[in-house]
């Protein structure tokens, strides 16, 4: 153990394992247990080279970490040097560190300020203590025990023998300096001794002891462990930004963050604001007065020797050297407080006191529950001696003003006096050199009432500057080193300590005290303070996060001043440890901003980010007006999707437009543009400073309408209000709700908005769940509060994450503000409310300490005359309504002074009282003399006589030395009898005025009357707070009579009559006195009187620019009350006077005033002079925005070009692509320089916005042919397309493009069945269709275009052509270009048909090709969705499962009213379903096909080429007249014409088999049946003409007859059918078609013949009786088993046929039956047999076309019949199967369903047909046995077709009801099929094996690619929406910012959606890893897409949403709950 701990067994990868971590500490117990003291040591060395291993496991190991802190305890160092050696001084400092990085939301309040304070502790005690144990304190024992002798009087002056002088120079050679730094950081006294250092350094010791006890305890703590054990083992970030987290707290959200900040560890610490004397001074404390500082800045710069003399003699003062030169009374009378001169030069004298003041170094630190205390010092500050400086004069300058100092300075007390007297005794006797002295703390305060002496006024002011006005600041090095840097800084002046105690509080505090108590100087110095206590920290640790402070106030000019007051303070600070070279180096600053408006000048807030989320610690302290403040957090808060809040946010977060400024209301625009236009009724004697101030403060700002919904109270609410707390309007609440209603329409109109509104906006923001963005603040510091509206408390309270760091300041008294009304009471119970209610939300319970109210009551602006009458005021206020202002000390003034003068006894009819006011001859007042008047009426009144005069209301923030308040009750609206209400506080008589006269009327009789007194008081207070100095009253009316008689009886004002001497008010003032107080009068923004006051002071130029914003308040006072012509010319007279004064300007005033002037222009419309003005204030953004606004794009250009690198890069490049959008989108405008800087630019930037005009002409003149060829297409410009490809002359692809563009456009012109265009569009693509060079395409390229360019001819050649190319095309197999060549070929048919069989079997072969190409069409399955089908017939697929058919196609244009699939597609005529256009396809096709078929079928009835004249082959010639066959001669019949013959009628036949097939029901019509027994007839006769040499059927030659095999499958198929349907019971000629069609059965089709020919009806059923021989034996058996020819008695069988019919019965019979059924016609090729020798019996009436044979042996008979039989069986085995085309193809339907109810089915009857008529009867029928060869069907074929009968049942019932669906389905539903379609087909044709994935590949994946498809189709759509050209033409260049903005986020937007669309798409390669992980981002990432899509519809959503359950939202697990236990049962025992 020795050497050392293996530090492995604690590796983050063992414990993280809890088994691992166990057997480690375990472990590590038991080396704690056994190991040494040394081995401790050791250990826990070893554990803190490891980061946080020491903390976590301490945290983990509650018993371990018990014996670890134990042991630690016990080896903690005794002796104090030992400490800074030893392990544990390691420990301290990791573990401060640790402990105050943990989130301070897991310690409660205490805990963490604990720490804290802890932590900066030891870093500061450390240093001491290395101090106190290493130097040396050893000096002459000094006996410091006196005590205070009453009797010791200042002429005590001890002697310092020579003895002790030397022994104390002696001491200082000997012993070395201590350095004394760290004992004053630490805020202590340097030991005076060793035994003191020793003493020391064991109780620093002690207290290091138990603050490390303490933080071992700590790290026990469980709700440490979690963020130790993170900060030991790593938690990986899966995050890819490194935003901090924050815990956001339902609906009243505060944000509580987990970085570490500046609180709670950085406090108002007491040493921040203590400062030594400078370097080598002494150890008396130096304060010098600020008078005495303006003169020393004098003598630096006059005279450097004084100035070294007076240095000098400072620091011999300080050291305490207390000379007669050096300490002279100047106090005559030597009683009360002595003040002394010190000499310096013969004529110059130093002035100064010996002062008592609290000492900062004495204090107790307390650490938490435990005190680290030193028994020399005690809790309470103790006091010591100081000096105190009042000036520096010469010997004339000193009068008695020192013996009214000495004697008022007396009024403190005995005790004060004594210890301001008493002096130590000196260090060494004899010496004249003395220690400061300290005393403790006075218990209770004396104040004794001395007579006052009587001052001049002079010597009065002289007085209160000394005592009140004066400031007094230690002589530190900061200050010395300021003065001779000559450095404008401030520096902290001395407190009270009341004061300090606001300064050092550590909780929240209000802070309540009238005007001029020192509010603001507090927060000031606290501010200081902690920033002071971070720096110190920061120097030492520097690990500190800086204190984030904010200062926030109303008044911008305050905030101002403030600031730069701060500033100022901030400054001086660093200057300390500045040396003589630094201060050299060092320039003079001059803070004078000129002479501008705070409001206007942009330096002011330079550096501040507009968004509150934006501020960085650099940017703290904050000074802020509450506005801007308002305005950052609302740029953050209010920045989202939703419409309301854009809108308002428009105007809340963009003061910086001009425009936007105009929609604030303010109390100037409610007075200009609202209150004028109120009815009169309600406006009549109401105030409208005081009824804003209601409807803000009261109506729409009060806490109570914080839940309401529009943010005002109700009028019920508001008139139940009760009367003493809101006295106001107690008697009008009713009218003022009235207006507060027409106030609220009127800005709803005008789509304005005010304070309330934009403080209810947010917080209804903040409240509703949205956090707030941005770090919150450490310390919040409001001044003027009841400025404020009191829901303005609640946002300033969400922003400050220390509820112990709120500063709030004000007075009640002063509410005269616009908008405020409310108390602090008030705010304390609202933010106590608050604070309760977050409480409520935290994760523990927080002790917080409940704020601290303090009250200020010395007013240090007025004297004591001043202050008591004004207090006087609020006693009254006070006493009548209490709850309407806070109740405060009694208010007081430091020096007594002249009592206020109230005139009285003037009238109107005495002499004009003014002449005596202000003298006979010209009105004259001083500059800091004052007029106050209540109204603007009243000030233009008396404008003439006097100079500087001003309202009550503007008067607010400004003092004067004297003010005069000018009938101040005459004007009031409040009438006498209610002002006599104050004379009820006046007791007995006054003045000789008797009891009536002081008659008061009953208060509480009716205390509403007189709620308006109220008001008046307040501001009459204000009124008399202004004054410094002087205060006069002056009034006409006897409505000031009862105020007069009040204050006379409390001997508060000084009444003047006539009668008596009237004091002369008007003073002159110097010109530095008048410029000074007018640029005071200009801050303030009281511009008249500031032109006033520089012209008493002869500056010209600052009355103009003082009258240029006068101007500007004016035309801001017509905005909305006059015409707009008049507003116009009113701005631009102040911009003119502001261009003015920025012609005579310099420096940065002269470029706000440029600025000033053309915010003037926009106000005044005129944009070009605006942007110059801009320009010439440098203002280059703002300029080039007013050039674009105006429409002047060329000078924009200008202006970037010239000045982009000093404008900013976000509006630069905003502007320049708003240039760029112009001028590309105007073809007739170009720019006056190039926009871009590179072709790629160029093109980058028209790709992105999509200026498809610009672009093509960029792409042609860079010789980009192609893709400016695609531009055009995509603009819907194909010939400009071709035009510019044809340009690229050499480029066989430009050839392939623009022949392919061509034949697109040619296909739309002109689509199947659509004649061909005669329009200028046709002919250009014709055209151009003759200049392509056909060398670069394709075959068929080529010849499409041949193809329309011949059906564009008119010539005669033009069938030739087409016939032509349709046949190349079908040798290509390119069927949709032959029908269409076919199609123009055989429209219209021709007359007749070729009268050649060659003519004819062409016609025919090529009129099947066109009929078979309709067919395959009209059967397709989906010809709609074929692109090459749509290309024939003029469709266009718009997506979505819609189309839209050109018109002149062959399909009609309009949609389908029925269709319920177009339901939501939007109305247009054009647009066609999928589903609709497909039936409207096939049918117009199949339409078409019958037509051509039938036209084509009557032509070939009308040709006389399909049949042979007998007559004219035999005789040559016809006797009949119009004979209907053909004539040809016996010559040209041979083999060749008759296989022709035979080809044309099979043909024919397959031409019209393709109607059929199109039309199934057709074979079942009677007519069709008809016309397929002809044409089979005609076929017999055909194969078996009558006459021999027409030829036989041995002649036959398939191979010379096309498509021979295709006919005899439909010949096949024919007779098949004709046998089926022959009943021997109805037909007539039954016998005859039975022969005909069995030869050709049996001829043809000799394998499956038998099967039919003997399942026929008329064979096997139904026979008839004359064809029985010997009556049993079926003469039809016979003739099949003889045709069969299978069997060695076929040829038998046909001879007993024959015979049978040669007997005379049966032959006469069956004559007679061919003559009459046949109508003399026998079958064709009937031979009829004769015996030579009995031709004489030969039946007459024979038809001519039966062939008679001779013969004379039965033997011959065989030779004869059987030489046609052999032959034509020899040359016709035709093998294929019988072709039966199928009429159209349906979608599939799955077998298992089509089997599911097979047994069901099986119950089902059978369908049968019965005969309609019935001509044979039943005896007429014979039953026969089983036929020779019979082909029944086995009881395993009837079955089976029982079950196809069912399951094609089944079929049809499914395809019913699934085209019962399909036609109800919406198109969103048909799209999603077809998808969810193509990912089936995918999956089953992939290796997308069955799982989980395919789960939501099938199922969740359908849904997202539909959301895409539709969010793309929506994007498309917006997109196309703004293309910017169009809109510049209709709505001009306004809008091309937001467009270009939709234009390029819609681009982006829409490459997302598709590169989502592509990697998610069924094809894609994405799903073969089948990554469940990856498809989960790609469906968030989907989601994003869809949130981004403006105006999304619902169905995209939804669809959405379908994919996020299935796949990305986490399905809980549910956790089965164990069943209990059940113990009832068990037995106890």
């Amino acid at each position: 153990m020795a050497h050392g701990v293996d530090l492995s067994i604690f590796a983050v990868d063992r414990v993280v394992d809890p088994v691992e971590l166990a057997s480690v500490l375990r472990l590590l117990e038991l080396i704690v247990v056994e190991a040494s003291d040394t081995d401790v040591a050791q250990l826990v060395q070893d554990l803190l080279s490891v980061p946080n291993l020491f903390s976590f496991l301490m945290s983990v190991s509650p018993s371990c970490s018990a014996k670890l802190i134990e042991r630690i305890s016990a080896a903690f160092p005794n002796k104090p040097a030992l400490i800074l050696e030893s392990f544990e001084t390691a420990l301290l400092l990791q573990l401060s560190h640790v402990l105050f990085s943990v989130p301070p939301h897991l310690l409660s309040t205490d805990v963490s300020r604990t720490i804290g304070q802890y932590r900066q502790h030891v870093e500061q005690v450390l240093p001491v203590l290395a101090a106190l144990c290493t130097s040396d304190f050893t000096i002459q024992s000094v006996d410091d025990k006196h005590s205070l002798d009453d009797n010791i009087t200042d002429e005590y002056i001890p002697f310092l023998k020579q003895k002790a002088k030397k022994q104390r120079r002696k001491a200082k050679q000997v012993i070395p300096a201590v350095d004394a730094t760290p004992f004053h950081k630490f805020g202590v006294h340097v030991p005076a001794s060793n035994e003191e250092a020793a003493q020391m350094a064991n109780e620093i010791g002690d207290g290091l002891k138990q603050i490390l006890h303490y933080f071992l305890t700590l790290l026990s703590n469980p709700d440490l462990a979690a963020p130790l054990r993170d900060a030991y083992i790593p938690i990986p970030d899966i995050t890819t930004n490194e935003t901090r987290q924050t815990v956001v707290q339902p609906a009243n959200t505060m944000v509580v963050e987990t970085r570490p900040s500046a609180y709670p560890m950085v406090q108002p610490m007491k040493a921040a604001l203590y400062f030594d004397n400078a370097d080598d001074f002494g150890e008396w404390r130096i304060l010098i007065g600020s008078n005495a500082t303006k003169k020393l800045r004098e003598l630096r710069g006059s005279d450097s020797k004084k100035f070294r003399i007076v240095v000098k003699k400072i620091k011999q003062l300080s050291n305490g050297h207390f000379s007669d030169d050096n300490q002279k009374r100047l106090d005559g009378v030597k009683i009360g407080v002595p003040i002394f001169e010190a000499k310096m030069q013969r004529d110059l004298r130093l002035v100064y006191q010996v002062d008592c003041v609290p000492d900062h170094d004495g204090k107790v630190e307390r650490q938490g529950s435990y005190i680290i205390r030193w028994s020399m010092y005690s809790y309470s500050t103790s006091l010591s001696e100081v000096i105190k400086i009042y000036g520096i004069y010469t010997h004339t300058q000193l009068n008695r003003i020192w013996d009214a100092m000495s004697h008022h300075l007396a009024g403190k007390g005995k005790e004060y006096q004594q210890r301001c007297t008493y002096r130590n005794p000196p260090a060494h006797p004899g010496d004249n050199v003395y220690a400061p002295a300290t005393f403790p703390p006075e218990e209770q305060i004396e104040v004794v009432k001395h007579t006052p002496m009587v001052l001049s006024d002079q010597d009065m002011d002289q007085l209160h500057s000394l005592l009140v006005l004066e400031k007094y600041v230690t002589f530190s090095q900061a200050f010395i080193n300021g003065l001779i840097a000559n450095q404008d800084v401030q520096h902290v002046f001395e407190l009270t300590p009341q004061e300090r105690k606001i300064v050092e509080c550590a909780t929240s505090c209000y802070v309540l005290g009238r005007s001029g108590t020192g509010k603001t100087t507090t927060m000031l110095f606290k501010m200081l303070g902690i920033q002071r206590a971070w720096q110190l920290h920061s120097e030492s640790s520097g690990s500190t996060p800086r204190p984030r402070q904010i200062f926030v106030t109303k008044s911008k000019v305050l905030a101002t001043k403030v600031e730069e007051y701060f500033t100022k303070l901030l400054e001086s600070l660093p200057l300390a440890g500045c040396t003589l070279e630094d201060l050299a180096k060092l320039k003079s600053r001059n803070m004078d901003r000129g002479l501008v408006d705070v409001e206007d000048d942009p330096d002011i807030q330079s550096g501040i980010p507009k968004r509150y989320s934006d501020l960085e610690d650099h940017h703290f302290p904050l000074f802020v007006t509450f506005d801007r403040l308002a305005r950052m957090i609302a740029m953050d808060v209010l920045d989202t999707d939703n419409p309301d809040a854009n809108y308002a946010a428009k105007f809340f977060i963009q003061p910086e437009d001009v425009d936007a400024l105009d929609s604030f209301v303010t109390y100037d625009v409610f007075a200009n543009s609202y209150w004028p236009h109120f009815p009169q009724p309600l406006t009549k004697g109401l105030d409208p400073w005081l009824v804003f101030g209601e409807i803000m403060g009261i109506i729409k700002g009060s806490e109570k309408s914080l839940p309401l919904p529009d943010g005002a109270l109700d009028k019920s609410t508001y008139c139940d209000l009760p009367p003493r707390s809101n006295p106001t309007f107690a008697n009008q609440r009713g009218t003022v709700y009235a207006i507060f209603e027409a106030y609220s329409k009127l800005k709803r109109r005008r789509r304005h908005h005010d304070v309330a509104d934009r403080t209810h906006a947010i917080l209804k923001t903040l409240l509703g769940g949205t956090p707030l963005k941005g770090r919150q603040v450490d310390y919040l510091y409001v001044d003027e509060a009841q400025d404020n509206l009191l829901i303005d408390a609640l946002l300033l309270r969400l922003i400050c994450r220390n509820p112990e760091g709120l500063f709030w300041a004000g007075d009640t008294a002063q509410t005269i503000s616009a908008g405020s009304s409310f108390r602090f009471d008030d705010l304390k119970a609202f933010l106590y409310r608050i604070e309760v209610d977050q409480a409520l939300h935290l994760t523990r319970d927080r002790s917080i300490a409940q704020p601290v109210s303090f009250q200020l009551a010395v007013n240090y602006r007025s004297h004591g005359g001043i202050v008591n009458c004004a207090h006087s005021v609020i006693e009254l206020i006070s006493r009548f309504w209490p709850n309407s202002i806070d109740g405060l000390q009694p208010e007081h003034g430091i020096v007594d002074g002249l009592k206020p003068v109230f005139f009285t006894g003037w009238d109107k009819d005495t002499v004009r009282y003014e002449q005596f006011l202000f003298g006979a001859s010209h009105i004259e007042f001083g500059a800091q003399q004052c007029i106050l008047v209540r109204n603007e009426e009243a000030k233009e009144k008396l404008r003439q006589q006097v100079g500087d005069i001003g309202t009550l209301y503007e008067s607010k923030g400004l003092e004067f030395n004297d003010v005069l308040l000018y009938n101040f009750f005459e004007d009031s609206n409040v009438d006498l009898s209610r002002w006599r209400l104050v004379l009820a506080t006046i007791d007995g008589e006054s003045e000789g005025q008797d009891s009536c006269q002081l008659q008061a009327p009953c208060f509480e009789r009716d205390e509403s009357r007189y709620s308006g007194v109220c008001s008046e008081l307040k501001l009459l207070y204000v009124g008399i707070t202004r004054a410094r100095k002087n205060m006069w009253i002056v009034d006409k009316s006897d409505k000031g009579e009862p105020m007069r008689l009040f204050w006379t009886a409390r001997c508060q004002v000084q009444n003047c009559t006539p009668s008596t001497n009237v004091p002369h008010l008007a003073v002159s003032s110097t010109p530095e006195e008048w410029a000074e107080f007018g640029r005071t009068l200009f801050q303030h923004r009281r511009y008249t009187q500031a032109m006033h006051c520089f012209g008493r002071a002869n500056m010209q130029r600052e009355v103009r620019i003082a009258e240029a914003y006068y101007f500007r308040e004016l035309a801001r006072a017509t905005m909305s009350a006059s015409l707009q012509s008049e507003q116009r010319r009113a701005f631009i007279k102040a911009a003119d006077a502001f261009i003015r004064c920025g012609s005579e300007g310099t420096g940065k005033d002269r470029l706000q005033y440029y600025r000033t002037a053309a915010e003037c222009y926009v106000k005044a419309a005129e944009d070009c002079k605006a942007a110059e003005a801009y320009i010439s204030a440098e203002e280059y953004d703002l300029a080039a925005k007013r050039y674009r606004k105006a429409g002047v794009f060329d000078k924009t250009v200008d202006v970037l070009k010239a000045h982009s690198k000093r404008m900013s890069q976000a509006c630069a490049d905003d502007l320049l692509t708003v240039c760029r959008l112009y001028y590309c989108s105007k073809d007739d405008v170009k720019p006056p320089s190039s926009l871009f800087s590179s072709f790629e630019e160029e093109l980058e930037f028209l790709e992105t916005y999509d200026l498809d005009v610009a672009l093509v002409v960029l792409l042609e003149n860079h010789g980009r042919y192609l893709q400016a060829a695609d531009l055009h297409l995509s603009e819907n410009k194909p010939l400009d397309a071709i035009r510019v490809l044809l340009r690229d002359e050499d480029n066989g692809e430009a050839a392939r493009r623009a022949g392919d563009i061509l034949l697109k456009c040619l296909w739309q012109q002109c689509p199947f069945g659509a004649a061909m265009r005669d329009d200028e569009m046709t002919r250009s693509f014709l055209s151009f269709s003759t200049q392509l060079s056909l060398g670069h395409l394709s075959p068929s390229a080529r010849d499409q275009i041949s193809m329309f360019q011949a059906a564009a001819a008119s010539d005669q050649d033009q069938a030739t052509k087409l016939e032509k190319l349709a046949t190349s095309f079908l040798e290509r197999e390119e069927r949709i270009a032959a029908l269409w060549c076919l199609d123009r070929f055989f429209t219209p048919l021709p007359l007749s048909l070729p009268d050649t069989l060659e003519g004819l079997t062409r016609f025919l072969r090529e009129f099947y090709a066109y009929a078979h190409l309709l067919y395959i069409v009209a059967s397709h399955n989906d010809p709609v969705g074929e692109p090459i089908i749509r290309q024939l017939f003029g469709i266009t697929d718009l997506g979505n499962g819609t189309y839209v058919v050109h018109p002149g196609s062959f399909l009609p244009v309009s949609v389908s009213e029925t269709d319920p699939a177009l339901n939501d597609v939007p109305t247009n005529t054009d647009l066609h379903s999928h589903k609709t256009l497909t039936d409207d396809l096939r049918e117009r096709l199949r339409k078409h096909l019958r037509e051509k078929v039938v036209a084509e079928t009557t032509l070939c009835y009308n040709a006389k080429i399909f049949s042979q004249c007998l007559s004219y082959i035999i005789h040559g010639a016809c006797n009949y007249i119009g004979c209907l066959q053909q004539h040809a001669s016996l010559s040209s019949l041979d083999s060749a014409q008759y296989n022709m013959r035979v080809g044309i009628h099979l043909q024919q036949m397959r031409i019209l088999q393709l109607m059929f097939s199109a039309f199934p029901e057709m074979r079942a019509d009677h007519e069709v049946k008809k016309e397929i027994a002809e044409w089979v007839e005609y076929l017999y006769e055909a194969f078996f003409p009558p006459f021999h040499a027409q030829g036989t059927i041995a002649d036959l030659d398939w191979s010379s007859i096309p498509e021979a095999s295709d006919g005899i499958r439909v010949m096949k198929n024919w007779v098949r059918g004709a046998i089926y349907s022959l009943d021997s019971r109805h037909m007539r000629q039954f016998f005859t078609e039975i022969l005909r069609l069995t030869r050709l059965s049996f001829t043809f089709d000799e394998h499956d013949a038998m099967k039919y020919v003997t399942q026929a009806n008329g064979i096997r059923y139904f026979r008839r009786k004359e064809l029985f021989r010997n009556g049993d034996r079926y003469i039809l058996d016979d003739h099949i088993i003889s045709v069969e020819a299978t069997q060695w008695s076929s040829i038998s069988a046909g001879v007993l046929c024959l015979r049978y019919a040669e007997a005379p019965s049966v032959r006469d019979g069956y004559l007679r039956a061919l003559i009459t059924d046949d109508d003399m016609q026998a079958i064709p090729g009937l031979v009829h047999l004769i015996y030579t020798r009995m031709k004489h019996r030969i039946a007459r009436g024979v038809p001519p076309r039966v062939k008679q044979l001779e013969y004379q042996k039965i033997e011959e008979i065989p030779r004869l019949l059987g030489s046609h039989i052999i032959a034509a069986r020899s040359s016709l085995r035709v093998d294929a199967p019988t072709f039966v085309p199928r009429p159209e193809i349906v979608p599939q339907t799955r077998v298992s369903e089509v089997y599911e109810d097979v047994q069901d089915l099986q119950s089902e009857p059978e369908f049968t047909e019965a005969s309609e008529q019935q001509h044979v009867q039943e005896d007429d029928l014979i039953e026969v046995g089983k036929l020779v060869h019979s082909a029944d069907p086995t009881e395993l074929e009837e079955s089976a077709a029982c079950r196809i009968q069912q399951v094609y049942r089944r079929y049809v019932q499914e395809r019913e009801r699934d085209q019962l669906r399909r036609s109800k389905r919406t198109s969103l539903e048909a799209e999603r099929c077809t998808i969810f379609e193509m990912c089936l087909k995918h999956a089953q044709s992939s290796a997308l094996k069955s799982g989980p994935y395919r789960i939501r590949f099938l199922g969740p994946l359908p849904h997202l690619l539909l959301a895409l498809n539709k969010g793309i189709a929506i994007a498309d759509a917006l997109k196309a929406k703004t293309k910017i050209p169009g809109v510049l033409m209709t709505e001009g260049h306004e809008r091309l910012e937001e467009l270009g903005r939709q234009r390029s986020e819609l681009s982006f937007l829409l490459k997302q959606g598709r590169d989502l669309r592509k990697k998610l798409g069924p094809e894609s390669a994405f799903h073969d890893n089948r990554d469940m992980t990856a498809l989960k981002h790609a469906i968030i990432q989907a989601k994003d897409f869809v949130q981004r899509i403006p105006a999304c519809t619902k169905e995209v959503t939804e669809e959405l949403n379908v994919a996020l359950k299935a796949v990305v939202t986490e399905k809980k697990a549910v956790k089965k709950t164990k069943p209990s236990l059940n113990v009832d049962d068990l037995d106890p025992f």
